[in-house]
């Protein structure tokens, strides 16, 4: 188990297979919450500045080994969480992660690194306060992936492992590994699985009212934007005016009285 979340902010992390459409979720709650007032940042996977040129040309040339991969992820995910996530919690901020450490407990693992030395790396992540794991059908997912983009990428069909020339069977075996990996997860670390087949709408529905109900009650950052004075209407300017002069007639008045 992953220590308890102490800082003032919340941490909600979206989790599932490439093609679960979980990126599209988070993305609507990110903009749902920001409309409710609440200061949100957005943290994803493989974005640090710190390994990105690292990681971009070890995959191009397919140099990664199932260690290094799992260390420069760990990397990563260690340089946005102490720069980036951690401050954003410790203001009281609602942060959303597109993928936790949970990747990497499922994704390292699937290529055969030590399950107890991956979870090592990253004790020092908290559980976050909702994981909500999107399940999809691989043929679901599949489906989804190619048809937005030519062609599925090397690592993401676990072809540095060699289970299948034909990159499409390789998904396959590679990502319900995966799954595999992430419903061994499920009651270890409390994910609410949420069906990633349903209507985008309805998921994000679901999404809604477990993120309302993890913030009932809670005062966090407010989202300075939603702080700021709106300019007024002509028309509410003239009524200010007119209230102001008969406020300075009564006050007048009440002084010739004494």
């Amino acid at each position: 188990m992953l220590r308890p979340n102490t800082y003032q902010g919340k941490l909600i992390v979206v989790e599932g297979i490439d093609g679960s459409g979980k990126s599209t979720q988070i993305d609507l709650l990110y903009k749902w919450l920001e409309s409710e007032g609440k200061s949100v940042y957005f943290s994803e996977w493989n974005s640090s500045e710190l390994v990105k040129s690292t990681t971009r040309l070890a995959k191009k040339e397919h140099m990664f080994t199932p260690t290094t991969f799992s260390l420069l992820q760990a990397t990563d995910f260690a340089d946005r969480w102490q720069n980036k996530i951690l401050p954003m919690l410790k203001a009281g901020a609602v942060v959303l992660a597109d993928r936790f450490a949970f990747t990497a407990f499922a994704r390292d693992v699937t290529r055969g690194v030590d399950p107890e030395w991956v979870r090592s790396l990253y004790s020092f992540a908290p559980q976050p306060d909702v994981v909500l794991y999107f399940r999809v059908p691989l043929d679901v997912a599949l489906a989804r992936i190619t048809s937005s983009r030519a062609k599925i990428k090397f690592y993401e069909a676990g072809m540095d492992l060699r289970l299948s020339d034909n990159r499409v069977t390789s998904f396959r075996l590679f990502q319900q590994r995966i799954i595999d990996e992430y419903d061994k997860m499920v009651d270890e670390f409390n994910f609410t699985a949420i069906d990633g087949t349903l209507p985008v709408q309805t998921q994000q529905k679901l999404v809604r009212q477990i993120a309302r109900k993890a913030l009932s009650g809670w005062i966090g950052l407010p989202n300075p934007r939603a702080l700021q004075v709106k300019p007024l209407h002509k028309t509410q300017l003239k009524s200010g005016r007119k209230a102001k002069s008969l406020r300075d007639e009564v006050m007048k008045g009440a002084k010739e009285s004494v």
